[in-house]
């Protein structure tokens, strides 16, 4: 469980609309109304609902443990039934045949197969087993941001739909270039910059129709910075933070089916093919970096378009060697941890925006790219 022990990868939500008052009381009747239950033995395909985070079987929350100084932490839990596809084809193929047989025709219309296959689906999953997936939740009301420890865009659904009928919250993925969150002249500023990054002008008519290319911009400058001086950044106003790129960096161009991508890895690798790829316009799109500021240091995958992260390792201290008896303790040592990591990468992206949006960028930022790709 990564918010208790071990790595972590997570998503990051903004919680949006007003805590029920009192709202202590109406999260925990909430949280046992909808809480998991099991599928039956009918063709029902899924069944979700929140479960404990550290008793994945308690549904009752007999403990009501899910409260952490002014943290909430629970699961959601979600089992699924499915039929494997070439199942379901070797039945196809019995039940055409056996119908073929009974009626004498040679073939079947398509409404005919169409009805069988919908029998055999029922059929099937009446007798497959759910398998479950666990979902850990980082809630802090307070604070108005919560964290999902899944990256997949179907627990997604599933996860902001239960959210909003259990709590009447609405949710909104967290990225740093969204309008909702930024002051009107610089989400205005944002709305007008184009493609143009390194290498190429600006060109008007290539903007956008969102800001997501800023979480590839941002990595890509962030490779470019933590090279700059050796691995330590100078944020303005703040303490120095030092990065470090390891081991793989994916770059990727274009998007769909005309998309192409360049993977670097290995532990000696010295990336110049990554920056061959800068060169003829790819950006970043996920790496692996190492964070370090005061005395804590973290490892993880960042992934730059949902402005992401995977297999989160927090320091060593981070609250896995305390006492069972300090338990709100340890788990409050992890969580400041985690909140240190994305803080710290909040602050250098609010950095780069900085610079992307003032007369620096075209002046002195790119200049200094170029020289950086030896151009």
């Amino acid at each position: 469980m990564g918010f208790l022990k071990g790595t972590l990868t997570f998503s990051r939500w903004r919680v949006a609309g007003d805590l029920q008052s009192p709202f202590p009381d109406f999260f925990d009747g909430q949280l046992k109304k909808y809480a998991f239950q099991e599928l039956g033995a009918g063709a029902d395909e899924k069944s979700l609902g929140w479960t404990s985070l550290e008793n994945i079987l308690d549904t009752r929350f007999e403990q009501a443990n899910y409260a952490v100084g002014n943290y909430l932490l629970f699961c959601l839990r979600i089992d699924r039934k499915a039929v494997p596809p070439a199942l379901l084809r070797v039945r196809m193929l019995e039940g055409e045949q056996k119908a073929l047989r009974e009626t004498g025709r040679t073939r079947l219309s398509k409404d005919t197969r169409q009805k069988l296959k919908d029998r055999l689906q029922e059929d099937l999953l009446k007798k497959a087993y759910p398998v479950p997936s666990f979902h850990e939740i980082l809630w802090s009301p307070s604070q108005k941001w919560l964290l999902l420890g899944s990256l997949s865009q179907k627990v997604f659904q599933d996860f902001e739909d239960l959210f909003k009928i259990s709590f009447r919250l609405s949710l909104r993925p967290f990225l740093p270039w969204d309008p909702s969150f930024l002051d009107a002249p610089t989400a205005r500023k944002i709305g007008s910059l184009s493609k143009g990054f390194m290498l190429e002008p600006e060109k008007p008519q290539e903007k956008q129709a969102d800001a997501c290319f800023l979480g590839r911009e941002f990595l890509t400058w962030l490779w470019f910075k933590s090279e700059e001086r050796n691995g330590r950044i100078a944020i303005p106003g703040k303490d120095d933070v030092e990065a470090h790129f390891l081991r793989r960096i994916v770059l990727e161009s274009g998007a769909g089916e005309y998309s192409e991508t360049v993977v670097c890895q290995g532990l000696h690798a010295d990336l110049r093919e990554g920056k061959a790829a800068l060169r003829e316009g790819k950006r970043v799109r996920e790496a692996r970096i190492e964070l370090k500021r005061d005395s804590q240091d973290w490892e993880f995958t960042f992934k730059a378009d949902p402005f992401q992260f995977q297999s989160m390792r927090l320091p060593a201290s981070a609250g896995e060697d305390e006492e069972e008896a300090d338990r709100e303790g340890r788990i409050l040592e992890r969580i400041y941890t985690v909140e240190g990591a994305t803080k710290t990468m909040d602050e250098l992206f609010d950095f780069f925006l900085h610079r992307r949006l003032s007369a620096e960028w075209t002046s002195e930022e790119i200049p200094k790219l170029k020289k950086w790709l030896r151009l």
